[in-house]
């Protein structure tokens, strides 16, 4: 005979998946969050990314506490968020576990270089915001993190890399005509 769930799993269960299901629906950048110190180095895709202010400029990071990398990002303190262009799909990819690359051979490849306190800034990024953690708030599964930016770059070509229903999808860079819209 199969365990039957409790009345509290077969609430919460089907309210998760679709949760899940609506937030596949919520077409988001796609970012490769950065991080170097004592604690080590490590990187992951992300698109939940938010900004928050900008007095100070302040984004909001959402990261599962129980990802190995959560105690990494927390005692480094300092990150980079890299909005990635289409091009670099495969980043993304790499970045979220889907091609068997080490950490360590990630941040191999040509495309980065050291920032601010060290922190691997990706080459080509759309934008790079390096800054540093300022508050961490747990909430359910995540904590969410909020990056006071101290330094940034920005491109004005390329297009974006977004992540809806559960692919990447490339979002063309709007034509400027003569008008100059």
């Amino acid at each position: 005979m199969s365990a039957q769930p409790t009345p509290v799993q077969s609430q919460i269960d089907p309210l998760r998946q679709q949760f899940r299901q609506a937030m596949a629906h919520l077409g988001a950048a796609v970012n490769v969050i950065t991080t170097a110190g004592a604690h080590g180095r490590c990187g992951i895709t992300a698109s939940a990314v938010c900004s928050v202010t900008d007095t100070p400029p302040t984004l909001l990071v959402c990261l599962n506490r129980s990802s190995a990398m959560h105690a990494v990002f927390d005692g480094n303190r300092h990150v980079c968020i890299n909005v990635l262009p289409a091009n670099l799909e495969d980043m993304a990819r790499h970045f979220a576990g889907m091609t068997g690359l080490s950490m360590e051979e990630r941040f191999q490849l040509p495309e980065w270089y050291e920032g601010l306190n060290g922190v691997p800034v990706l080459r080509g990024a759309l934008a790079s915001l390096q800054g540093r953690i300022v508050e961490a708030k747990d909430v359910g599964s995540h904590a969410v993190l909020f990056v006071e930016t101290t330094e940034i770059g920005v491109r004005s070509d390329g297009d974006s890399l977004i992540y809806f229903d559960r692919n990447f999808h490339r979002v063309p860079r709007a034509w400027k005509g003569a008008t100059g819209r």
